[in-house]
């Protein structure tokens, strides 16, 4: 049997990590390929970390087709699916998956036709016939928006942009940390800001050093908190103690404390009018 592997094609599916690989390796070994692979012609699109055990200890496996796609962009939006239909499929993953779709369906838009510009003769004829009122230009449909991609995906738009961010700039190496689960989303995407050499000798310090980098990425980002100035009323005091050995309002301290003392004697005048009103109103209704 003639299967072809396109690479691709291959893209779409993770590679397995190491325990995963000898999972499911024993099974295959212990069970037999149970599940058939799935073919669109020649070309396989469902199966290949199977195929690539069958291959390697000549298992038996089957195979079925699926031939309903008219083009190779129908088979990668159907993978793309299919890979975000499996619950063990990360959030990463998932994010890249769903980021790569709205490209897919976006590239398959085609713009409308530009208009030609009338000739003179069949402008001229037009003159004296009735023109029915031109269409309403059609809105050009952008890509998916984020927020799109986020429901696509099954995650948040926020760490939808996280994803995009580690798609542009992060390193190789850390980008195989993140699909890995050894460092989290929002942590590589702080890590992914730094210089790739940087990223790179922070993946090789383990997932220890990744977080510290990432903690000292986000403080960098923090700003600091502005410093506080003193009022005007204490410099001008400190100005004054400097030259004149005193403060300003010496003077005045001992009429504010008399002021105090005054107000203080006020409310304790009014708290016992108040104890006094209460009395004679509880007598009022004794008597009542």
């Amino acid at each position: 049997m003639n299967i072809t592997v396109n690479e691709e094609l291959q893209k779409y599916i993770d590679p397995l990590t190491e325990n995963e690989y000898i999972s499911l390796e024993r099974s295959l070994l212990t069970e037999g390929c149970r599940d058939a692979l799935v073919l669109w012609g020649d070309v396989l699109i469902d199966g290949h970390n199977r195929y690539g055990i069958c291959r390697k200890h000549g298992i038996e496996f089957k195979t079925v087709q699926n031939d309903r796609f008219a083009s190779i962009e129908e088979v990668m939006l159907w993978m793309i699916d299919n890979q975000l239909s499996r619950r063990s499929v990360t959030d990463f993953q998932r994010g890249m998956l769903a980021l790569r779709k709205a490209e897919l369906v976006a590239a398959s838009i085609k713009p409308e036709p530009a208009q030609q510009e009338p000739q003179p003769e069949a402008a001229a004829a037009s003159e004296d016939a009735v023109s029915a009122p031109a269409p309403a230009p059609t809105p050009a449909r952008n890509s998916a928006s984020r927020q799109e991609v986020a429901k696509i995906a099954g995650v948040s738009s926020h760490t939808i942009s996280q994803i995009e961010k580690i798609q542009k700039t992060a390193a190789p190496e850390l980008i195989d940390a993140v699909r890995s689960g050894t460092i989290s989303i929002s942590a590589a995407a702080a890590v992914a800001s730094l210089p790739n050499t940087e990223q790179v000798a922070a993946v090789a310090g383990g997932k220890k050093e990744l977080r510290q980098v990432a903690k000292q990425v986000r403080e960098q980002k923090v700003p600091a908190k502005p410093r506080q100035t003193e009022a005007p009323q204490a410099q001008q005091a400190t100005q004054a103690e400097a030259t004149n050995g005193a403060a300003p309002w010496d003077d005045d301290a001992a009429a504010l404390k008399a002021k105090i003392v005054a107000l203080e004697a006020e409310n304790l005048a009014l708290k016992e009018q108040v104890a006094t009103l209460t009395m004679e109103l509880e007598d009022a209704r004794r008597a009542a």
